[in-house]
């Protein structure tokens, strides 16, 4: 114990000594060693923080002499010595919580209302031992209650346990109070540190009546034995007086019991006649239960015998076939003017046959013969009229189609285009569709036969229409064709640039889908709803297919009143989707062949102009972002093939482009600008012109594909000849940015080849005019180059010491190399003059060649100095006036 008072003295000691040095002038309640940590950094591993809890406080002067009481946590410097870290005021602690997890108790969180950030977990602060903790959490209780008049909120703490404890344990708390001769030290005792927590468990109502009590007595509180035999005689009387009551109220008891013994007398009289009663009663109930009984049976023989009667005739009624459907159904005409007695018959037999079956007839009839025999005449009815129909809708189809294409005037004829026109036709058919819905209702295998019948008849004239239409669009549509070899070696520039104009092409192609595409999207909805398909619809109402407004010709499928309509005249709603794949494998049987009449105006266009594969692309693309219904999967996947088609074309004239590029090769030593270079960019504008919607990555494609092909042609040019390849590469890569330089401005993947023909530019320049320099003032920079790499290995003092490098061979070769000064460089010009084809790039060129030079004679002056400082040598500030005067 002493060793611990000496070590709380020399804390505290030391405490006051951190916090004195921070100017702070407060008096210590007590101080206690911890250790700082945060879960979540315990289970990462990281081990707790040592720290100093100290209580402190002080007096505020300017209110009244008013204490304020702090909390304190002093940390340990590298030194290991205390100092201030944080400062918490006492008036806003909240609440005191005793973490759960640490099984010792003595962790715990102190937590602040006033901390800016509650998001962030409070630290927590882990004891020595019990009694360390509840040392610093009783000194905390005193202060709060004594200093702030409330108590913090305590949670896993026992208030009552820790009264026990602090009764049970005096320890003295030495308090250092600082005076002006010096911090001196003070003894806190128990009667300081007791916590009054026994009131808490008496209320004041309680300890009022107890009071009062004691008031009734004139002892004093000190007599307790009196006080204590006093209440038990006062008990005894009371007990006493208690038992003479009872003794005296016999008399009474007895007249009690007997008017109790008169009463269950005729308690057992009135239970007599009770019985007696019960006994008639339950003869009456039975006697009347057998009356209702005979005439609950009567009425219900009746009801039942009313309701049979009512059936009875219902299934007569269901039974009984009319005369007028009958004949109808068997032998009747299949006119125009008959079709709404035939579909009335229609709708007759679908209710017949339903009524008779189990959901909507009682299961108790199911198995009556008459109900059996009328079934079988139903569908006796049903398949002789489903026969009929079919066959007089197979042949009314082929010769509707046959009708239309003996007539000549259907179809584009010379020099007068026809646009394809189904109104009268979609009108005829439109006739039967009530028909064919009631025939799906009767048997739905009916419908597959007159399917491909319809599709057979359908596609003999579409695919005639669009070989009329295609043969006469190409014939009337006059167009020159263009030249295929635009990168050919033998093609004169003249020839290019002069391009026929070829747009009549292009307006072809987009009149054919502009013409067929909502065509086919039509008859592909007619045929989904005529059919009786159940699919969502193909185009949404009013949105044409292609996303443009186009005329009315009768041809909408959206007019088509085709919806399927129950018996009280209300639509249906369609949404299975189950025969979608159904509905392709018929399309592809209605539309198939058509495509080779758009693939022949594709190949014409491509032998006209390879390049209005471009604009053809992206007029397919337009149209196909707007085919976006299941329903109309063989017109998006006829453009799908469309759009391959031309991208393959397309992609052939890149690869023959590529190949007369790969034919410069083939020549013999080539200098100046190579044919390709110039052409590529007339032939770059012209593809930008064709460019229409989403073709921009197919052109990106081709750009990437034929630069990559004329830089590597260059370079295989280039490495022909060693001697020239710099002359060649940056030449050609100088007449390449000057060619696209339009147009790198506006096309991203142009201006990505640019910025790479920039770099080779620059690459070729450098190591042309390195050669030209060297070749000059080879001894100059070489003897620089020596003293370079010995600078490496050894001091600067010493390279004058070395083999070849001394002072007198420092002059030799100024002397060699800087005596003739105007004639090296004249001779340079002259080099980089003669080697060049391109006089417009010379000026460029000679600036970056005295640039280069004065770099390198700048950094082989620096280098005299530092090795030869004595030596004297023509300045950088010389030398480029030298430069300049030539």
């Amino acid at each position: 114990m002493a060793a611990s008072g000496a070590e709380d003295a020399e804390l505290r000691r030391a405490c006051a000594a951190a916090i004195g040095g921070a100017g702070s002038k407060q008096d210590i309640v007590l101080a206690i060693r911890v250790a700082k940590g945060r879960g979540i950094l315990e289970k990462l591993g990281r081990v707790a923080k040592p720290r100093v809890l100290v209580l402190t406080t002080a007096q505020n002067s300017s209110k009244g002499q008013r204490t304020k009481a702090f909390l304190r946590v002093l940390k340990y410097s590298s030194g290991g010595v205390l100092e201030p870290a944080k400062l918490y005021k006492l008036k806003h602690l909240a609440k005191v919580e005793v973490i759960s997890n640490d099984p010792t108790g003595c962790t715990f969180i102190l937590g602040f209302d006033n901390l800016r950030s509650q998001s962030v977990a409070p630290p927590q602060w882990t004891m020595r031992n019990i009694d360390d903790r509840n040392r610093l959490l009783l000194c905390i209780l005193n202060m709060c209650k004594e200093m702030l008049g409330r108590l913090p909120k305590f949670i896993g703490i026992d208030i009552v346990e820790m009264a026990l404890w602090a009764k049970e344990n005096t320890p003295t708390v030495n308090n250092q109070v600082n005076t002006q001769d010096g911090p001196a030290a003070s003894v806190m005792t128990q009667p300081d540190l007791k916590v009054t927590v026994e009131k808490d468990l008496v209320s004041q109502a309680e300890e009022e009546d107890m009071e009062a009590l004691l008031g009734t007595y004139v002892m004093g509180i000190g007599e307790a034995e009196a006080f204590s035999e006093r209440l038990k005689r006062e008990l005894l009387a009371l007990e006493a007086a208690n038992v003479h009551a009872l003794l005296e109220s016999e008399p009474l008891i007895e007249e009690v019991l007997q008017g109790l013994e008169a009463a269950s007398v005729c308690v057992d009289d009135m239970d007599e006649w009770l019985r007696i009663f019960n006994v008639k009663l339950r003869h009456m109930r039975e006697d009347i239960e057998s009356i209702e009984s005979r005439n609950n049976k009567l009425e219900m023989q009746s009801v039942n015998n009313k309701a049979l009667i009512d059936e009875l005739d219902k299934l007569l009624e269901c039974l009984r076939i009319p005369s007028e459907f009958a004949a109808s159904l068997t032998g009747g005409s299949f006119d125009e003017a008959r079709m709404l007695k035939n579909v009335e018959a229609c709708e007759w037999l679908t209710g017949a046959i339903c009524s008779l079956e189990v959901p909507n007839l009682d299961p108790c009839y199911a198995h009556m013969r008459a109900v059996k025999e009328k079934q079988a005449e139903l569908e006796k009815l049903k398949n002789t009229f489903v026969r009929r129909a079919s066959e007089f809708l197979r042949n009314y189809f082929s010769s509707l189609v046959d009708f239309m294409i003996s007539d000549k005037s259907y179809f584009s004829q010379r020099g007068q285009l026809k646009r394809p026109d189904h109104a009268d036709l979609r009108y005829k058919c439109r006739t039967y569709a009530r028909l064919l819905q009631h025939l799906k209702s009767l048997d739905k295998n009916c419908l597959g036969p007159l399917r491909k019948a319809y599709c057979h008849s359908l596609n003999l004239l579409l695919r005639r229409e669009a070989r009329e239409f295609a043969n006469e669009l190409r014939a009337s549509t006059k167009a020159s064709r263009n030249p295929t070899g635009w990168l050919e070696v033998s093609t004169g520039s003249s020839q290019t640039a002069n391009s026929a104009d070829t747009s009549t092409v292009s307006d072809a192609y987009s009149k054919m889908l502009t013409i067929f595409i909502p065509l086919l999207v039509d008859e592909s909805s007619f045929f989904a709803h005529f059919m009786c398909f159940e699919v969502p619809a193909f185009v949404p109402p009013g949105a044409p297919a292609n996303g443009t407004k186009s005329e009315s010709d009768g041809n909408d499928a959206n007019d088509d009143d085709l919806s399927l309509m129950d018996f009280d005249g209300n639509n249906i709603k369609r949404n299975n989707s189950g025969e979608l794949g159904t509905l392709n494998e018929a399309l592809q049987d209605l539309l198939d062949g058509i495509q080779e009449d758009f693939y022949a105006v594709v190949d014409w266009a491509y032998k006209i102009d390879p390049l209005r594969c471009i604009s053809m692309h992206g007029i397919t693309e337009r149209y196909l972002s707007g085919q976006k219904a299941d329903a109309a999967g063989f017109v998006r996947k006829l453009l799908d093939d469309l759009e391959s088609k031309i991208s393959v074309q397309f992609g052939r004239f890149v690869d023959e482009a590529c190949h007369q590029i790969e034919r410069n090769e083939r020549n013999i030593r080539q200098m100046g600008v190579l044919s390709y270079i110039p052409r590529f960019s007339t032939l770059a504008t012209r593809m930008e012109q064709y460019i229409l919607g989403q073709s921009r990555d197919l052109v990106d494609q081709a750009y990437t594909k034929l630069v990559s092909t004329m830089f590597a042609t260059l370079e295989k040019i280039a490495q022909s000849d060693p001697k020239y390849a710099d002359v060649v590469l940056l030449e050609n890569y100088a007449a390449f940015q000057n060619s696209l330089y339009d147009l790198a401005n506006v096309v991203p993947m142009l201006a990505k080849f640019y910025h790479q023909a920039s770099e080779a530019y620059e690459q070729a320049c450098t190591r042309h005019i390195n050669i030209i320099i060297y070749m000059q003032f080879e001894r100059l920079f070489q003897f620089a180059r020596k003293i370079e790499d010995l600078m490496y290995t050894i001091t600067p003092e010493e390279i004058p010491f070395q083999l070849g490098l001394s002072k007198m061979d420092l002059r030799k070769v100024l002397k060699s190399s800087l005596s003739g000064i105007d004639k090296s460089v004249n001779a340079m010009y002259r080099k980089l003059q003669k080697n060049l084809t391109s006089e417009e790039l010379l000026p460029s060129l000679w600036d970056k060649c005295k640039k280069e030079f004065l770099e390198k004679y700048e950094s082989f002056v620096q280098l005299v100095a530092k090795v030869y400082p004595n030596e004297s040598i023509p300045s950088v500030t010389e030398m480029r006036d030298i430069l300049a005067s030539l």
